[in-house]
């Protein structure tokens, strides 16, 4: 599923050259790879501003583009708030040939608070006509502050515990996502009940709207979000998984759009914030399944 861009300063290029590479660095990221090194003319930059105007909005732009035979710009990320941020940019290459775009991902693993600090994005394979990419532009942003990113796969927390959600599915405007808990720690996890949650908007505020239910089946049956809450205890290397299930119906109202989901596992576990891509439609519901026990891998 995919939202509208939201915090960004979003930029279309024409594909002309990438100069050398802009100054600056995330802390943890290795100095991103400059682009092509010779330009072969300046590139045209038209950009507009959209999404947020709150105080925290993030910002990405697109400074300079071509190198790589058209394949790789350069970017900057502005972080306006209080803490460091984690960044998911997604860019779009267009072909000159008119075909399908091709969508690609970059991660800012931490950029400081108040910082402004570059990277680049590169599409390793071109398309196949020879005038190759002739366009890019930020489609989505989203930032959760460090402290609370999901680890990433193959890696454990201080905490022991790796929480995080899955891609999701849909059909039909039925939408469920799944958070899974990993005990990668060394000693037993107990675990009862269902994850505290807090709806998050673009701007990482509580969305007060949403009626947060518990047992899935009081949005739709047979999602596997249903079921007592049972006690578990996780051995390490064994994992549970709870359902995040809404329906994106539109009737009378606002849509309510909410990028973002705070998860504690349980009373006093550290918080983590998922990125589900919450569209709720005017329902105003989330419902949460119990935490279950995962079939071993």
């Amino acid at each position: 599923m995919s939202l509208p861009p939201f915090a960004v300063a979003t930029a279309a290029l024409l594909l002309t050259a990438c100069g050398s590479q802009v100054p600056g660095r995330s802390s943890g990221e290795a100095t991103p790879p400059a682009c092509d090194a010779t330009p072969t003319a300046t590139a045209t930059i038209s950009a507009t501003t959209g999404g947020s105007s709150e105080p925290e909005t993030d910002q990405v732009t697109i400074t300079d583009a071509g190198g790589r035979a058209g394949g790789c710009a350069v970017f900057q990320v502005t972080n306006h708030h209080d803490t460091p941020f984690r960044y998911t940019i997604t860019f779009r290459f267009r072909p000159a040939s008119g075909a399908a775009p091709v969508n690609t991902t970059r991660v800012l693993s931490s950029v400081e608070p108040h910082a402004t600090v570059a990277g680049t994005v590169d599409m390793l394979a071109g398309p196949s006509d020879a005038a190759g990419w002739t366009q890019v532009e930020v489609v989505t942003v989203r930032g959760v502050p460090t402290a609370e990113a999901p680890a990433p796969d193959g890696s454990c927390p201080p905490s022991g515990v790796r929480v995080y959600a899955d891609g999701g599915d849909a059909a039909m405007g039925l939408r469920v996502v799944n958070l899974h808990l990993v005990n990668c720690g060394p000693d037993t996890y107990h675990i009862e009940g269902y994850p505290r949650l807090s709806v998050l908007d673009e701007s990482h505020q509580n969305v007060q709207e949403v009626q947060i239910l518990h047992d899935g089946s009081s949005v739709a049956a047979s999602t596997g979000a249903d079921g007592p809450p049972q006690p578990l205890a996780l051995k390490p290397g064994e994992e549970a998984y709870a359902g995040l299930v809404w329906r994106n119906t539109v009737l009378s109202g606002t849509p309510v759009n909410a990028p973002y989901v705070r998860v504690w596992a349980k009373p006093g576990a550290a918080p983590v914030m998922v990125t589900p891509e919450l569209d709720l439609g005017t329902t105003g519901k989330l419902a949460v399944g119990p935490w279950k026990r995962a079939e071993p891998r």
